[in-house]
Protein backbone atom coordinates (compact mmCIF):
# COMPACT_ATOMS: atom_id res chain seq x y z
CA UNK A 1 0.00 0.00 0.00
CA UNK A 2 1.18 3.78 -0.67
CA UNK A 3 2.32 6.45 2.63
CA UNK A 4 2.79 9.75 2.87
CA UNK A 5 5.18 11.34 5.48
CA UNK A 6 3.64 13.04 7.96
CA UNK A 7 5.03 15.74 10.43
CA UNK A 8 3.31 17.17 13.19
CA UNK A 9 5.00 20.16 14.87
CA UNK A 10 4.31 23.05 17.41
CA UNK A 11 6.25 25.84 18.36
CA UNK A 12 7.35 23.53 21.46
CA UNK A 13 8.30 20.30 19.88
CA UNK A 14 7.97 18.29 16.39
CA UNK A 15 5.29 15.87 18.23
CA UNK A 16 5.29 12.85 15.28
CA UNK A 17 7.13 12.60 11.91
CA UNK A 18 7.09 8.96 10.09
CA UNK A 19 5.03 7.31 7.61
CA UNK A 20 1.50 6.92 7.53
CA UNK A 21 -1.39 5.38 5.36
CA UNK A 22 -3.73 7.81 6.26
CA UNK A 23 -4.48 11.04 8.35
CA UNK A 24 -7.67 12.40 9.70
CA UNK A 25 -8.55 15.51 11.07
CA UNK A 26 -10.36 18.82 12.25
CA UNK A 27 -10.46 21.09 9.19
CA UNK A 28 -12.43 24.61 9.29
CA UNK A 29 -15.44 23.12 7.40
CA UNK A 30 -15.16 19.63 8.51
CA UNK A 31 -13.70 16.36 8.85
CA UNK A 32 -10.43 15.90 6.67
CA UNK A 33 -9.36 12.39 5.12
CA UNK A 34 -5.92 12.69 3.33
CA UNK A 35 -4.63 9.64 1.65
CA UNK A 36 -0.84 9.06 -0.10
CA UNK A 37 -1.18 11.64 -3.57
CA UNK A 38 -3.80 13.86 -2.34
CA UNK A 39 -4.45 17.18 -4.11
CA UNK A 40 -2.20 20.16 -2.47
CA UNK A 41 -4.29 21.72 0.05
CA UNK A 42 -3.28 24.41 2.66
CA UNK A 43 -6.34 25.17 5.00
CA UNK A 44 -6.52 26.25 8.61
CA UNK A 45 -7.75 23.38 11.20
CA UNK A 46 -9.72 23.42 14.32
CA UNK A 47 -9.36 22.41 17.69
CA UNK A 48 -9.05 18.49 17.68
CA UNK A 49 -7.44 15.05 17.62
CA UNK A 50 -5.62 14.56 14.21
CA UNK A 51 -5.53 10.40 13.40
CA UNK A 52 -2.42 9.21 12.20
CA UNK A 53 -2.60 5.67 10.60
CA UNK A 54 0.83 4.84 11.18
CA UNK A 55 3.12 2.54 8.68
CA UNK A 56 5.64 0.47 8.26
CA UNK A 57 8.64 0.88 5.33
CA UNK A 58 6.71 -1.74 3.45
CA UNK A 59 3.17 0.15 3.75
CA UNK A 60 1.68 -2.11 5.66
CA UNK A 61 0.03 -0.62 9.13
CA UNK A 62 2.02 0.06 12.32
CA UNK A 63 -0.66 1.27 14.47
CA UNK A 64 -2.40 4.47 15.46
CA UNK A 65 -1.06 7.84 16.63
CA UNK A 66 -3.65 10.35 17.96
CA UNK A 67 -2.32 13.73 18.42
CA UNK A 68 -4.41 16.71 20.04
CA UNK A 69 -4.09 20.17 17.90
CA UNK A 70 -6.02 23.47 19.64
CA UNK A 71 -5.68 24.80 16.33
CA UNK A 72 -3.37 25.57 13.07
CA UNK A 73 -2.37 25.27 9.55
CA UNK A 74 -2.72 21.98 7.30
CA UNK A 75 -0.20 21.74 4.40
CA UNK A 76 -0.69 18.51 1.95
CA UNK A 77 1.98 18.23 -0.87
CA UNK A 78 1.61 14.47 -2.82
CA UNK A 79 3.84 13.04 -0.78
CA UNK A 80 3.82 14.79 2.42
CA UNK A 81 1.08 16.24 5.27
CA UNK A 82 2.85 18.92 7.26
CA UNK A 83 0.18 20.04 10.17
CA UNK A 84 1.80 23.18 11.90
CA UNK A 85 -0.07 23.37 15.84
CA UNK A 86 -0.84 26.50 17.65
CA UNK A 87 0.10 23.55 20.73
CA UNK A 88 -0.15 19.61 19.87
CA UNK A 89 -0.41 17.00 22.54
CA UNK A 90 0.56 13.34 21.90
CA UNK A 91 -3.07 11.23 22.90
CA UNK A 92 -0.90 9.54 25.57
CA UNK A 93 -0.24 12.85 27.41
CA UNK A 94 -3.82 14.13 27.79
CA UNK A 95 -4.82 14.51 31.03
CA UNK A 96 -9.07 14.62 31.50
CA UNK A 97 -9.02 15.78 34.81
CA UNK A 98 -7.36 19.10 33.60
CA UNK A 99 -9.28 19.29 30.72
CA UNK A 100 -12.48 18.70 32.49
CA UNK A 101 -11.66 21.10 34.85
CA UNK A 102 -10.09 23.62 32.39
CA UNK A 103 -13.94 23.62 30.74
CA UNK A 104 -15.62 23.99 33.92
CA UNK A 105 -13.62 27.08 34.47
CA UNK A 106 -14.10 27.96 31.11
CA UNK A 107 -17.97 27.89 31.63
CA UNK A 108 -17.59 29.59 34.86
CA UNK A 109 -15.27 32.88 33.00
CA UNK A 110 -18.18 32.96 29.58
CA UNK A 111 -21.23 33.51 32.51
CA UNK A 112 -18.85 35.96 34.55
CA UNK A 113 -17.62 38.50 31.17
CA UNK A 114 -17.41 41.95 31.46
CA UNK A 115 -16.70 42.32 28.04
CA UNK A 116 -16.86 41.00 24.24
CA UNK A 117 -13.21 39.90 24.59
CA UNK A 118 -13.51 38.69 28.11
CA UNK A 119 -16.44 36.38 26.53
CA UNK A 120 -14.70 35.17 23.58
CA UNK A 121 -11.16 34.52 25.01
CA UNK A 122 -13.61 31.92 27.46
CA UNK A 123 -15.54 30.96 24.63
CA UNK A 124 -11.79 29.66 22.56
CA UNK A 125 -10.68 28.38 26.08
CA UNK A 126 -13.84 26.15 25.87
CA UNK A 127 -13.89 25.13 22.23
CA UNK A 128 -10.33 23.60 23.49
CA UNK A 129 -11.13 21.86 25.95
CA UNK A 130 -14.57 20.52 24.95
CA UNK A 131 -12.39 19.41 21.85
CA UNK A 132 -9.36 17.56 24.03
CA UNK A 133 -12.14 15.47 25.77
CA UNK A 134 -13.53 14.54 22.84
CA UNK A 135 -10.00 13.60 21.78
CA UNK A 136 -9.68 11.40 24.90
CA UNK A 137 -12.85 9.55 24.91
CA UNK A 138 -11.65 8.44 21.34
CA UNK A 139 -8.60 7.49 22.49
CA UNK A 140 -9.81 5.16 25.28
CA UNK A 141 -12.37 3.54 22.11
CA UNK A 142 -9.07 2.21 20.33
Amino acid sequence: MATIHVDVVSAEASIYSGLARFVALPGESGELGILPRHTPLITRIKPGAVRIDTANADGSSAGEELVFVAGGILEVQPGRVTVLADTAIRGHDLDEAKAVEAKRLAEEAMKNAKSDIDLARAQGEFAMMAAQIAAIAKLRKK
